[in-house]
C-alpha cells in the first residue's frame, strides 16, 4: 500500500492537549491500516506553540524530531530538543512540548498500543 502526501487529511488544532497556539497535524495512515498504532501524524508547531502536559497509559508515544528546536518536559525534566533527536514517553510517563526556536519544529508522533 503506497498512501500519497495529497491523500493525508490536514486539520488544525488550538491548544493541542492544553497547549498553546494552533498545531498543523497531518494524519499519515488511516486508522483502519494501523493495527498497534494509535497515531500516526506528522505536527508542526510555529515558534511560540506547545503541546500540553500529558501523560500515557498502557501505551508508548514517540517524538521523532525532524525539524527545528524546542523543549520537552519529560517527566518533570526540561530538556531541549533538535532536529534529529526521539524523544519516548512510556507507560505512565508524561510529557510537553514546546517550540523555542525562530522556525517551525516539526516532528512525527507515533502512539504504539500494548
Amino acid at each position: 500500500m503506497v498512501i500519497k502526501r495529497k491523500q493525508m487529511p490536514v486539520a488544525q488544532m488550538d491548544k493541542m492537549l492544553g497547549g498553546n497556539g494552533v498545531s498543523r497535524l497531518v494524519e499519515l495512515a488511516p486508522k483502519e491500516v494501523m493495527r498497534n498504532l494509535r497515531v500516526l501524524k506528522e505536527i508542526t508547531l510555529d515558534p511560540g506553540v506547545s503541546i500540553g502536559n500529558h501523560d500515557h497509559k498502557n501505551e508508548t508515544e514517540y517524538f521523532l524530531i525532524t525539524q527545528g528546536s524546542g523543549v520537552v518536559n519529560d517527566n518533570g525534566s526540561e530538556i531541549a530538543v533538535h532536529s534529529g533527536d526521539v524523544v519516548v514517553t512510556g507507560n505512565g510517563s508524561f510529557h510537553s512540548l514546546v517550540n523555542t526556536g525562530k522556525r517551525k519544529l516539526v516532528f512525527y508522533a507515533i502512539i504504539v498500543t500494548y
